[in-house]
């Protein structure tokens, strides 16, 4: 019987994958993917058949993968990141499931937020969210109401797709949202291309964040009210007890 694997590949290092991962790629007839993505493990992988696509065509590849599964061959769909977090595993479980394919294993992998979080120190030592500011899927009132909903409650926030070509000021428009909540020198961090050549980072204030030269492939964390910086490290305490 074949298998769909959705794959989260991690940040793109191959030393960032995990071994079960690793594993299910190698047991892959074909590997699916974003041309961007399938790059970062395709010398690991020659024997492959591999199968690109671009961007904004998730649906189209789910359906591919499904449909190539169905018809006998080990198939893995991979994405950045973990699977489940913005990724493939949600819009593939539900095609499978239309189309009556049942054999499917989602296979976790380390997401941006964990991996930049590690570049950083750790910022998300404490109650923390995930918030993206893509607004392709979901409206931007939505987002700037868990924006500030996660200021008033204090959480630690990582916040994925913070800009892009057609979002330029995507990032600029959160950072004055979250600034009637949270203080100008609210401690804050970014890493761009985590774990990838380029792998930049560093650390700034909640009001010096708004001028950072943000892309997709940056991801930002805003620390709570007991953040500090030690030693160069962004860290948040695993507690408030003082």
């Amino acid at each position: 019987m074949s298998t769909l694997y959705i794959i989260g590949i991690g940040p793109g290092a191959t030393d960032m994958m995990t071994l079960r991962a690793k594993e299910a790629l190698s047991k892959s007839d074909i590997i699916l993917g974003y041309k961007t993505y399938l790059d970062l493990i395709r010398s690991e992988y020659p024997d492959k058949e591999f199968h690109e696509s671009g961007m904004r065509e998730e649906i189209s590849r789910c359906r591919e993968a499904v449909k190539l599964a169905n018809e006998g061959k080990n198939v893995s769909l991979i994405c950045s990141g973990d699977a489940g977090v913005y990724g493939m595993a949600s819009p593939a479980l539900t095609i499978a499931a239309e189309e009556g394919f049942s054999d499917v294993e989602v296979i976790a992998g380390v997401s941006a937020a964990n991996a930049g979080a590690a570049v950083l120190g750790a910022p998300l030592g404490h109650d923390f969210c995930v918030i993206s500011l893509s607004d392709l899927l979901t409206p931007w009132e939505l987002i700037e109401k868990r924006l500030r909903l996660a200021a008033e409650g204090d959480f630690c926030i990582s916040i994925y797709n913070p800009a892009s070509k057609g979002r330029k000021d995507h990032l600029k428009n959160a950072v004055n949202i979250l600034l009637e909540i949270l203080p100008p020198d609210r401690i804050c961090g970014y890493v761009k291309n985590i774990e990838r050549e380029g792998q930049v980072s560093g650390t700034c204030t909640l009001s010096g964040l708004a001028a950072l030269d943000a892309d997709m492939f940056t991801t930002v964390f805003i620390g709570n009210f007991r953040t500090a910086l030690i030693n160069g490290h962004m860290i948040t305490p695993r507690g408030y007890k003082e």
